[in-house]
């Protein structure tokens, strides 16, 4: 899954949250050098991540991208159902998205100090186009896949995948649904799992 699941699965707890965030870029077990909501957090994503990979569902959006994407064609699934959880926002929480988003905006800057250098150095552009809230538009989501593109210097084609997106937008959107109840369910679990160990 993408940032704005990650974020959305790791409930009310900011550090828990932050930890989610940046999981990606904590390696092996220098997750124990943050403090232990943050770990949390970090340990929540890297199993929502394992139990994403192995979906059955998920697996049947990435096989349509394969051929076109190889490799890549996770990432793009992960960005498309992110598209998907912010298009049809208000049938998992109650608050706005766009207030959702400014208040896990607002605690990334008020724990700035504790967020790895990587993190750091992409928020000012993550704020600037406020990619959590573009996710909901399938323009939003064209930026984002360009800029995944370059990063990839242009290797990934990923800039290309809206048109999958377009094309094939129904079945995408009924797997996502059908994927995020079960994993809703699945984070909640591990959450408390977690939680309770700690």
């Amino acid at each position: 899954m993408n940032y704005l699941a990650h974020i959305y699965l790791s409930g009310d707890d900011p550090l828990i949250t932050i930890g989610n965030f940046i999981a990606d870029g904590i390696k092996g077990k220098s997750y124990n050098k943050y403090p232990k909501d943050i770990q949390i957090g970090i340990l929540l994503h890297r199993h929502i991540d394992s139990y994403t990979d192995a979906h059955k569902t998920v697996r049947l959006s990435t096989k349509r991208l394969h051929e076109k994407y190889g490799h890549y064609s996770g990432i793009i699934v992960d960005i498309l159902y992110d598209h998907f959880l912010a298009k049809n926002w208000k049938n998992y929480s109650d608050i706005p998205l766009s207030v959702f988003v400014e208040s896990f905006y607002d605690s990334l800057e008020a724990h700035f100090d504790i967020l790895p250098s990587r993190i750091q150095k992409m928020m000012p552009f993550m704020l600037a186009d406020n990619w959590l809230l573009s996710y909901a538009s399938i323009n939003g989501i064209s930026k984002i896949l360009d800029g995944m593109n370059r990063r990839t210097k242009n290797r990934s084609g990923m800039n290309k995948a809206v048109i999958e997106l377009e094309t094939f937008y129904n079945e995408f959107e009924s797997e996502f649904t059908l994927f995020f109840d079960e994993l809703r369910a699945f984070s909640k679990e591990k959450l408390k799992e977690l939680t309770s160990k700690s």
